[in-house]
């Protein structure tokens, strides 16, 4: 049996994170969460589930008077909290390194100087860029293309120098493509979902054909819980990859959604290409299946079928647009 903690969740009322703390609710009874969010705009205090084993602070990772506390208090912190928007990252890069590199600096300096039993860093796939092999391990070099993803990279490898540095006993989860419920209009999925649902036609970047490696929120979720309660020695400074090992177009992808709402007149169109677009991602997840033995269990036909389920269900939570939101998406 799991014994009890506190764990902080950064970023916890984003789509991730949420999602997160909603699976060590029904999973985990015992525990306690804290979650530090500033609520921008992809952050909702609404997506945490009511439950007064959570406790909210609203404070930014950035500012060490805000997370010293909160990390102070736990014995495990999970670390969503970023900018992780492509298109807006190369319209507005300042801030993504501020809080992408700058917030994990303040986050990881407090788990190290507090003595966390465990720090959960979650990275990206975006860090490697486009796949040189078939697919890609944690080995793959880093070659992000884009602002957003050289925040990433840099946040990821900080984290690695406080592992070598200070022996911090931190893990780095690389995942590819989340989707799932709660997840912002502005990321593809979503957005090709209440687009249809607006009787707006899909548009795609490009042909369509860059592809990515699509994994259900909840599958993500499994493997951090695994992650925080994996025998230290395992993890300890290791990167590991959360992906299906299966890549889909984005055109694939709308094509699915186009058959999944038979009574909606969905079109799709084909719109210019992204800066920065990478060209595919495919995960070699060998190394979470092996140390964390975890596995995907939601094929991506299934896990699109319920998400569109929830968005159709929950049309008031989408039609209120935070402000600040970003129409193009992200692949």
């Amino acid at each position: 049996m799991s014994k009890d903690r506190r764990v902080l969740v950064t970023g916890g009322a984003g789509f991730i994170g949420n999602n997160f703390v909603r699976h060590l609710i029904e999973r985990r009874p015992g525990w306690e969460i804290t979650v530090l969010d500033s609520l921008t705009y992809a952050g909702r205090r609404d997506n945490l589930p009511p439950s007064p084993r959570i406790r909210f602070v609203r404070g930014d990772v950035r500012n060490p008077t805000d997370v010293d506390p909160c990390v102070q208090d736990a014995d495990v912190v999970v670390h969503f909290a970023a900018e992780s928007h492509v298109a807006r990252s190369i319209a507005e890069n300042r801030v993504f390194f501020e809080t992408d590199v700058l917030g994990t600096q303040s986050v990881t300096s407090a788990c190290q100087r507090f003595g966390v039993e465990r720090l959960v860093h979650i990275s990206t796939s975006e860090v490697y860029g486009t796949a040189l092999v078939p697919r890609m391990d944690e080995n793959h070099p880093l070659q992000p293309c884009s602002p957003y993803a050289a925040a990433k990279a840099g946040a990821d490898r900080l984290v690695h120098s406080y592992v070598v540095t200070y022996g911090l006993p931190a893990v780095i989860i690389r995942p590819f493509n989340n989707y799932g419920p709660r997840q912002h209009t502005e990321k593809v999925i979503p957005h090709f979902i209440t687009e249809a649902l607006r009787g707006r036609p899909l548009t795609i970047h490009g042909d369509g054909s860059a592809e990515r490696d699509w994994v259900s929120v909840h599958d993500h979720c499994r493997a951090l819980l695994t992650a925080i309660e994996a025998p230290l020695d395992r993890v300890r400074g290791k990167v590991f990859n959360i992906g299906s090992g299966r890549s889909v177009p984005i055109l694939g992808i709308a094509r699915t959604l186009q058959a999944l709402l038979p009574d909606h007149d969905v079109r799709i169109e084909c719109g210019t290409d992204r800066p920065g677009q990478v060209m595919r991602h495919t995960a070699d997840a060998s190394r979470a299946r092996e140390v964390l033995g975890w596995t995907p269990k939601i094929p991506l036909e299934e896990g699109l079928r319920d998400t569109v389920e929830w968005y159709l269900a929950h049309r008031e939570w989408w039609e209120r647009a935070p402000e600040g939101a970003v129409r193009e998406f992200a692949a």
